[in-house]
């Protein structure tokens, strides 16, 4: 935990940027019967009925002290997408940088091994050599700015139903446009000292000498 949270009170160097990365699931869902538009004092109404149109994955990459984001859209969240999100982290995002330092959770599937299953080995070590990866610990990805940036992509773009892969590109597209725009980022406040005196009980307990 500490050590996220210490990565979190490095200020920004172009050179080593931070990016928080998470992933998110949306099922995507087909109106069945068209539905009835917004009136004054109405608002816009849905039939109960749906037909679901399978699922997609988001990958979100939150550059807080940059107040930018990125999301990808892929079919699944597989060793190889992460692979491939890597570098275009790397390579597309950020191609100035020389560390790029991602804080992320302990999914099996983010490890540098899904990378050497992805590309060649000289191409693999070619991307790990620019990542830094720093892990959130078990029960505590909400220490990821990226899950509060999911969040709001939920909330402000999400909401509606949305019907297929397309749609879905372009409510993202408009969104991270627009947020990037702000510069919208997380005033994070949280620290090293206050997790030692707030999370007490999550600390192992040192043993007295006799």
């Amino acid at each position: 935990m500490e050590d996220v949270l210490d990565v979190y009170a490095v200020p920004l160097d172009p050179k080593r940027p931070l990016v928080c990365f998470d992933e998110h699931l949306v099922q995507l869902i087909m109106e069945k019967r068209q539905p009835l538009t917004a009136k004054p004092g109405r608002p816009e109404r849905y039939d109960y009925e749906y037909q679901r149109n399978g699922t997609r994955n988001l990958f979100m990459m939150f550059m807080p002290l940059l107040g930018e984001r990125h999301v990808r859209v892929t079919e699944q969240r597989t060793k190889i997408d992460f692979a491939h999100c890597m570098k275009y982290l790397v390579d597309d995002l950020l191609p100035e940088a020389d560390k790029v330092v991602v804080v992320q959770d302990n999914l099996n599937t983010h490890s540098p091994v899904s990378l050497y299953e992805t590309f060649e080995p000289a191409e693999a070590k070619r991307i790990l050599d620019r990542l830094e990866f720093h892990f959130t610990p078990k029960h505590g990805s909400w220490l990821n700015m990226a899950e509060i940036e999911i969040g709001v992509l939920c909330e402000q773009c999400l909401a509606d139903r949305i019907p297929d892969e397309d749609t879905l590109r372009r409510e993202i597209v408009a969104w991270e446009q627009a947020r990037n725009e702000q510069g919208a980022t997380v005033n994070w406040q949280f620290t090293s000292i206050d997790a030692r005196n707030k999370l007490k009980r999550l600390y192992p307990i040192i043993s007295k000498s006799p």
